[in-house]
């Protein structure tokens, strides 16, 4: 299992642009918006990542930590937050964060942290992506088939990347739509359609069919032909 990162922000503006993000570097995210549905999500599961906010509506960041590590858990967390005053900087650390971060952030220097706090963990974020001759390098985002560059755009980009994080399974629109595009499937858009045939095009320049169609389930990606319609 990949990276599990727990974000609770409740600015939609910051929330959406750290789990866009950290979804495209290939972890997977969950998103928590109050204190309430936090410390359900919290309580819900063990996390090898969590990047925490001070001001929170209901339950604030700091008394959700202290109540983790009341119950004994280690799981790192990462204040994100615009407490920027060095008492508070103490106070998050001694209260039990694992680091801290201010507002407006640097991506590039969150993303450090984060890797830092995962290898601590002992868990890391696979550095190449592969199946079938496609690979895709999570640290350069170069991808190729058979050795050879494909040119991708960032949406083609992130699909391959969520095919390759699932391979030979059956994937539904809505699935793959939520996931790579991080809004809800409405049923009626033909954007995934879209991608998913320029993809598919690129892949098929540099040998057969990977990406089938399977009528009324969506889609798989694989050497075997499901025989369902391609």
């Amino acid at each position: 299992m990949g990276v599990r990162i727990l974000v609770i922000e409740d600015e939609a503006e910051i929330s959406d642009f750290v789990v866009r993000g950290l979804r495209e570097e290939g972890y997977t995210v969950e998103l928590a918006a109050d204190g309430e549905t936090a410390w359900w999500m919290l309580k819900q599961s063990n996390w090898d990542v969590i990047l925490l906010d001070w001001w929170l509506p209901g339950v604030d960041g700091l008394t959700l930590l202290a109540r983790l590590r009341r119950l004994g858990r280690d799981d790192p967390v990462l204040f994100l937050t615009a407490r920027d005053a060095v008492p508070d900087k103490v106070r998050g650390l001694d209260q039990g964060a694992d680091d801290y971060l201010t507002k407006p952030f640097d991506y590039d220097e969150l993303l450090a942290r984060v890797r830092a706090l995962a290898r601590r963990q002992g868990k890391a974020r696979p550095t190449v992506l592969a199946h079938a001759g496609v690979e895709v390098d999570m640290a350069t985002h170069r991808a190729t088939r058979n050795g050879r560059r494909l040119e991708l755009k960032p949406k083609e980009q992130s699909l391959l990347v969520f095919f390759l994080r699932h391979p030979e399974q059956v994937l539904s629109r809505t699935r793959i739509y939520e996931h790579v595009w991080d809004e809800r499937y409405d049923g009626l858009s033909n954007t995934l359609e879209y991608h998913v045939m320029e993809l598919r095009r690129k892949l098929e320049s540099q040998g057969p069919r990977l990406i089938h169609t399977l009528r009324g389930r969506g889609y798989l990606f694989g050497e075997r032909d499901p025989g369902a319609g391609s």
